[in-house]
């Protein structure tokens, strides 16, 4: 049986579209370059804020390093003031989340935000103490797709990766979780297609957060 839940953030338990658009579009603005839309924001994001920026300013003409360099802090500054912009729940999340720990099961977050950005995105739309677990981006911790961030929160949960759901809407997390070792879903509610989850095999798909009850239920009646 599954003892404990790891989700992504941006995009599996929260939608943060809103707050990500409106960073990057500050942040291009600031080095006179055009607006991006969700779905490009969609695209872009997934794997750190560096490589959203990269392929923000590249998607509007700008791959100078010396300028990248620059726009970095200046990212980092607008998303700050912006982090909890618009954000929400799925729907149907706060269920399931509530469900979950009512099974005793574990939950945690695994994110490449930045660990106070994260933190920060967790506990205003459910409450401080909520998660069990927060890990996001930090020193000494390899960022996603390296397996490490999820291993780490097993560890410190103190269950086997077996016992793991991990739970994302992008390639990056498919490859975090079977690179650890769990059992991977899907979420196609997020930033990305079906078809791109389905190229890294996860063992399941779910439509809406409650379908993963299904899930949590099936594997109790192996």
């Amino acid at each position: 049986m599954y003892r404990c839940c790891i989700f992504d953030l941006d995009g599996t338990l929260i939608n943060t579209v809103y707050a990500l658009t409106r960073t990057i579009n500050l942040t291009l603005a600031d080095f006179g370059l055009e607006a991006i839309g969700f779905e490009e924001t969609k695209r872009f994001v997934g794997d750190g804020y560096k490589n959203f920026v990269i392929r923000a300013f590249a998607f509007r003409g700008e791959e100078r390093e010396e300028i990248l360099e620059k726009a970095y802090p200046v990212y980092n500054r607008h998303f700050q003031a912006n982090c909890l912009y618009h954000i929400k729940a799925y729907d149907g999340m706060k269920e399931l989340l509530d469900y979950l720990k009512e099974k005793g099961i574990r939950i945690a977050v695994l994110t490449n935000k930045g660990q106070a950005q994260a933190s920060e995105n967790i506990d205003s739309v459910f409450g401080q103490g909520y998660f069990d677990m927060v890990t996001g981006e930090q020193e000494g911790l390899k960022r996603k797709p390296d397996p490490s961030g999820a291993l780490h929160t097993a560890a410190a949960l103190g269950v086997k990766p077996e016992e793991c759901l991990y739970l994302g809407d992008t390639n990056t997390d498919m490859r975090t979780g079977l690179a650890a070792g769990m059992d991977t879903v899907g979420v196609t509610w997020g930033f990305r297609e079906r078809e791109e989850l389905l190229q890294f095999h996860p063992r399941y798909m779910a439509d809406h957060p409650l379908e993963i009850r299904d899930i949590i239920e099936g594997k109790e009646a192996e």
